[in-house]
C-alpha cells in the first residue's frame, strides 16, 4: 500500500533543509508506519534530491514521524532554480512511498 492511503503529510523549508511530516489518520496505524518509514527509506526515496542526511524524529502522541532533510532544495529559495524552490510538492512524494 501507498502511504497516501494511512496518513497524510506536510512540508516546511528552512534555506537548504526540508522539513516534512508524516502523520496517519488512525494511531492503530503509526506502529506500522514507524518501523517500515526509516530516516534511510526516506533517504533512499529522495535520492536524487537530498544532497545531506535524513534525520527521523518521533512524536508517538501524534501519530507522527518529523523527517529533516539537509541539502535538499538545491541551495534553498534564493539560490535554488527549481520549480518548486520551498520544496511543498515534497510531501506528496514522500506519500508514494510503497510500505
Amino acid at each position: 500500500m501507498k502511504l497516501w492511503e494511512i496518513a497524510h503529510s506536510r512540508t516546511g523549508d528552512k534555506g537548504n533543509i526540508s522539513n516534512i511530516s508524516l502523520i496517519v489518520y488512525k494511531k492503530e496505524d503509526y506502529d506500522m508506519v514507524r518501523a517500515k518509514v526509516t530516516a534511510q527509506v526516506v533517504k533512499r526515496h529522495f535520492k536524487d534530491i537530498v544532497k545531506g542526511d535524513v534525520a527521523r524524529y518521533e512524536l508517538p502522541g501524534l501519530g507522527a514521524l518529523n523527517f529533516v532533510m539537509q541539502d535538499a532544495l538545491g541551495g534553498g529559495v534564493t539560490r535554488s532554480l527549481a520549480m518548486d524552490k520551498h520544496g511543498k510538492c515534497l510531501s506528496s512524494y514522500l506519500l508514494e512511498i510503497e510500505i
